[in-house]
């Protein structure tokens, strides 16, 4: 406990300097520019690392090298992100005598108010998703041992197409969502919702289809050495199957979501998100006994599925035709081929022997990247075989870039 205070304090001022990275990085989102803010967080990590590195053995408490760790990477992320800040017409402090940014005439902004109104329901759904990992920890207690440490490691696996693809496509759609909301353009709210939504299910759907096949060698490559044997490795395998069906849906949340924001509904989204909590504890209590802790993974999936089925019905019936058939028949040629890529890694990679064992790093790491590869491969050939939308998207837009760099 000691220990824990100890550290609290000396991570504190991270609250700080996260809070003003994200300032900057919705100011910058709302310029169209979303590659320096999305790289930010990126250098949290590294930054994080060089301190450990650099420090652990020099410091008598190594864990201590990690939090001080914590508070340089979160200044660095903030800095990193002040040059574009500034070069966009930005300030950092406004002037007492500036009839614009005197901090009495900032706090009292009719703007500042409103959202502060808005912010409220957004920070309630938040919370509600903390709510739903909090229940489930305490109903793995209830498990055999490990179940805890199955759903955590495979929750970490999700985070990353869920958080890379979901959350970054959510945020960099927002700010035109918003200027069409603006400008009462419901037809072009439309057009770019049924966009962001088919090209992301276009790059996590296969993202799912991947989890779930390779899921053996991905955990036994991260996770299966030391006392993380054999056993944690499939308890944490079957936890990513079950938590992977509902990718598609999690990302697809952030994506509605945000075009209820830029429509100044916030409400609507928390209602959505309270009745998934009830869902989710309902589903995690019917299912952990017959499915152990991959019961509860498969709860937060079937809840997040529920989310989106009832954020996307809201939404249609709010601005009327959303291209519904146009989205399914997208989502459809995308998870087939996906499907085929599936078969083909499992083929590849799913019943290689290694994955057994513990150790082994590097061979595992060398076999499982070549099989993600050829997966890549096969998914963008399939695509391109069946005529996907979303992929002669990109084709077309790789043409057009290389054409105007050899002009």
């Amino acid at each position: 406990l000691s220990e824990t205070i100890f550290l609290t304090r000396i991570m504190f001022p991270f609250l700080l300097f996260i809070s003003l990275a994200s300032l900057t990085m919705g100011a910058l989102n709302t310029r169209q520019v979303f590659f320096i803010p999305a790289l930010a967080p990126a250098i949290l990590n590294v930054v994080n690392i060089i301190c450990i590195l650099m420090l652990a053995d020099r410091l008598a408490n190594p864990i201590v090298a990690v939090a001080i760790g914590f508070i340089i990477g979160g200044f660095v992320q903030f800095a990193f992100q002040v040059p574009s800040f500034l070069k966009r017409g930005y300030k950092l402090i406004g002037r007492r005598d500036d009839p614009v940014t005197s901090p009495r005439r900032t706090f009292w902004h009719p703007g500042l108010k409103k959202i502060g109104r808005l912010v409220i329901p957004i920070t309630v759904g938040l919370a509600i998703t903390q709510i739903n990992i909090f229940v489930s920890t305490i109903l793995a207690s209830n498990l055999p041992e490990g179940s805890i440490t199955y759903l955590y490691y495979s929750m970490r696996l999700i985070h990353f197409p869920v958080g890379v693809f979901g959350v970054a496509m959510g945020m960099a759609v927002l700010p035109s969502l918003s200027e069409h909301a603006v400008k009462g353009e419901r037809d072009k709210i439309k057009e770019d919702f049924s966009f962001a939504l088919r090209f992301l299910f276009f790059i996590s759907v296969p993202a799912m289809v991947g989890l779930i096949a390779l899921r053996f060698p991905i955990v036994s490559t991260l996770y299966q050495r030391g006392k993380f044997g054999a056993a944690a490795t499939i308890g944490t395998a079957d936890a990513l199957m079950f938590y992977s069906v509902g990718i598609w849906a999690m990302v697809g949340v952030r994506v509605i979501a945000a075009t209820f924001y830029s429509m100044q509904d916030t409400r609507t989204p928390v209602m959505t998100a309270a009745a998934t909590m009830v869902i989710n504890v309902l589903l995690s209590l019917l299912l952990m006994g017959p499915l152990k802790h991959s019961g509860l993974a498969f709860a937060n999936a079937l809840s997040a599925m529920c989310n989106f089925m009832m954020l996307f019905f809201f939404l249609r019936r709010k601005l009327g035709g959303i291209g519904t058939g146009r989205i399914a028949l997208s989502f459809i040629k995308t998870f087939s081929a996906s499907a085929v890529m599936g078969v083909a890694g499992w083929f590849l990679a799913g019943r290689y022997g290694l994955w057994t064992l513990s150790g082994h790093g590097l061979s595992k790491a060398a076999y499982l990247s070549t099989t993600m590869v050829f997966c890549a491969g096969v998914y963008a050939a399939t695509a391109y075989f069946i005529k996907s939308e979303e992929l002669v998207y990109i084709i077309n837009k790789v043409k057009s870039r290389k054409l105007k760099a050899e002009s």
